[in-house]
């Protein structure tokens, strides 16, 4: 695993440690860890939003949509 240093200014260092005790936290880096996969999970949304938001058109989800995937799902039973 790699290192990484940080500075922050005391005001922060205060919330981090309290976040670490008031949500359970073993250390600040796994704190810090969470809020990373956190922020990159929100991107990770945020393209696929933007994926299908630039996909085009998409198709009415009605009772005959469900009814031709169920049929699908038939065949391939």
């Amino acid at each position: 695993m790699a290192t990484m240093n940080i500075s922050l200014p005391e005001e922060l260092k205060t919330f981090v440690d309290t976040q670490v005790a008031e949500h359970g936290y073993g250390s600040t880096s796994e704190y810090l860890r969470d809020l990373i996969r956190k922020q990159r999970d929100i991107e990770k949304l945020r393209n696929m939003l933007l994926e299908g938001a630039n996909s085009g058109p998409g198709r009415l989800v009605d009772d005959a949509l469900f009814a031709e995937l169920h049929e699908i799902a038939k065949g391939q039973a």
